[in-house]
């Protein structure tokens, strides 16, 4: 959080304005964008409560990955399997195709 600021206190003020957090467990965390997704292992994520609106922090190793619609694709096809699962694989493979596709073809 903050330099040389006791925890205890700010968590009492974060309490006073309204402020709660949780931690999220987590082994990764997937962002999707047009522009390739972003992969971040062994994260730590933290769930805020403010105001009415939900948020979360997160932190760890990020990787960005990009890969074609044409990879997914053909990890789809090849392990018979909806679009959202072959990019869900082809990120926890770091958009290796093989590997994408041999995963997926354990898993069933």
């Amino acid at each position: 959080m903050l330099p040389n600021i006791d925890p205890k206190l700010m968590k009492a003020a974060m309490k006073r304005m309204g402020i709660s957090q949780e931690e999220v467990e987590a082994n990764e965390v997937i962002i999707k964008s047009p522009k390739g997704d972003i992969l971040i292992k062994n994260p730590e994520v933290l769930k805020i409560k403010m105001s009415g609106q939900v948020s979360f922090q997160i932190t760890g190793n990020i990787q960005e990955l990009s890969f074609s619609d044409d990879d997914v694709k053909t990890v789809a096809e090849q392990a018979n399997v909806p679009f959202d699962k072959a990019r869900e694989a082809l990120a926890s493979a770091n958009g290796d195709l093989a590997e994408a596709i041999m995963n997926l073809a354990n898993k069933q």
